[in-house]
């Protein structure tokens, strides 16, 4: 399971990663300084709270796929109320551009989420333990 898990993330990784370069390049070519930073700013919280995920979830799955499953609607909790908390932070803020900040964030979220999806359906996972493998 957590071989399955550590390629899913990595894949997921990779590709975001792609996107993110892409939408920061965009950002500064449309908006300027403002919006480079916006961008890097999008980027730099999308990576913490998936690296947070990641770390958690990862940790998790040693366990169990019970543990790796409260731990994964955990951690989704904690980062929907600790963005909320970012958000209200950075509302008003005149150093960047807070539309490259969503931009970027929405669109590494998207990609995240479809490489997740797509990366699961492809790799080989077992659904069930066979007996006498734990």
């Amino acid at each position: 399971m957590l071989a399955s898990y550590a390629t899913v993330a990595r894949r997921a990784a990779a590709l975001t990663v792609i996107a993110a370069a892409v939408m920061v390049g965009l950002s500064a070519g449309l908006v300027g300084i403002k919006g480079l930073v916006g961008a890097l700013v999008g980027v730099a919280i999308v990576a913490v709270f998936f690296g947070i995920s990641i770390a958690v979830v990862g940790r998790a799955a040693k366990v169990s796929p019970q543990a790796m499953m409260v731990a994964a609607l955990a951690t989704f909790l904690v980062k929907i109320i600790a963005l909320a908390f970012v958000v209200s932070a950075l509302n008003g803020n005149k150093a960047f551009s807070s539309k490259t900040v969503g931009f970027t964030a929405i669109g590494c979220i998207l990609v995240w989420s479809a490489a997740q999806v797509i990366t699961a359906m492809r790799v080989r996972m077992l659904y069930v333990e066979p007996d006498g493998k734990r």
